[in-house]
């Protein structure tokens, strides 16, 4: 499968999350393409270390006859699924683009590669869709109860994948990571937001008391899981990408903070967010069994990283307005 001749189009490749599979992916020598709309949240920036090594298409996943082209032209074996509108404040204010784009997108991509019969098709999900947990841990096999707009969209887009794997037998699997950050984030995320606020000498808002808990996947070990997975995961199974690293909000906050050497007195705390998830964990169990996938960076090691990266990076992280 490391063969140049295995051909693999990721979708949404110059956003955060799947620029970095991009990088991966060109390290194992694939023959890589993308397709991104280059939205507010998607940046070219991104890959420049791996320029000229892909093709490129400036592509909405929700044009039918645009995805048709790139199908018909490239010819891909393997479809990893990125593309989405991610960000749960924009989808409170307004839901529309959401569901357009991460279910009726994805519905697109389906019928394009059952149509072009792809060998594969990896659709990243989130640990959204399940809900909150206030205590234990998600299993995939744990209803879907998402709680925003955002989580809804990327549910719906979980079964109706799951409905295509069982109507059509299609070649899917799905994934949902917990948090993930690093290097690249978009501002608009917690821990990039908290480090360009800082920069700022602005306050850092802080949604009621900081207290929501959310499980940090660093950026490298998502996208090795989903390598692994991509190589080594069974047809028409879900999995579930954890790293068992727990913090509150506001511990991360501050803890950005100390890396800095700035005053907590930065810290705003703002009236919640409507729906706020207290919690989510997950149990990654499955993938640590059936895969052999690990993290390989802990929070600690992980954030440092991160406010290094983005000290290096200044000009590109305080390029970033309107926030």
């Amino acid at each position: 499968m490391c063969s140049k001749l295995y051909k693999i189009l990721i979708t949404g490749g110059a956003g955060f999350i799947g620029s970095a599979f991009v990088r991966h992916i060109i390290r194992k020598e694939y023959d890589v393409a993308i397709i991104d709309k280059l939205t507010y949240a998607g940046d070219l920036e991104r890959l420049k270390e791996v320029r000229k090594k892909y093709k490129f298409y400036k592509v909405d996943i929700c044009n039918k006859i645009q995805i048709e082209s790139v199908f018909k032209k490239e010819k891909p074996e393997v479809i990893v699924h990125f593309a989405a509108v991610t960000h749960v404040d924009r989808s409170i204010e307004d839901p529309t683009s959401f569901i357009k784009t991460n279910v009726r997108g994805t519905q697109i991509l389906l019928d394009a590669s059952r149509k072009y019969r792809i060998k594969k098709f990896i659709h990243i999900s989130t640990d959204e869709v399940y809900g909150e947990i206030k205590r234990g841990d998600f299993s995939e096999n744990s209803s879907l109860r998402p709680s925003s707009p955002y989580a809804a969209s990327k549910a719906s887009a979980d079964l109706l994948v799951k409905a295509y794997i069982r109507t059509y037998n299609f070649p899917a699997i799905i994934i949902r990571p917990s948090n993930t950050y690093g290097p690249w984030q978009y501002p608009e995320k917690l821990i990039p937001l908290a480090i360009l606020k800082t920069l700022r000498n602005e306050n850092i808002p802080i949604y009621g008391d900081g207290k929501n808990i959310r499980e940090w996947l660093y950026v490298e070990d998502c996208v090795d899981g989903i390598f692994q997975i991509l190589k080594r995961g069974e047809i028409g199974e879900v999995y579930n990408l954890g790293s068992g690293d727990e913090r509150e909000n506001i511990e991360v906050v501050k803890e950005i903070l100390r890396i800095l050497n700035r005053s907590e007195n930065l810290i705003k705390f703002v009236g919640d967010r409507p729906g706020h998830d207290i919690r989510y964990r997950l149990n990654s169990e499955k993938v640590y069994r059936e895969i052999g996938w690990e993290t390989k960076i802990n929070f600690r090691e992980g954030i440092n990283l991160t406010v290094d990266w983005y000290l290096k990076h200044k000009g590109w992280l305080l390029g970033k307005q309107n926030l």
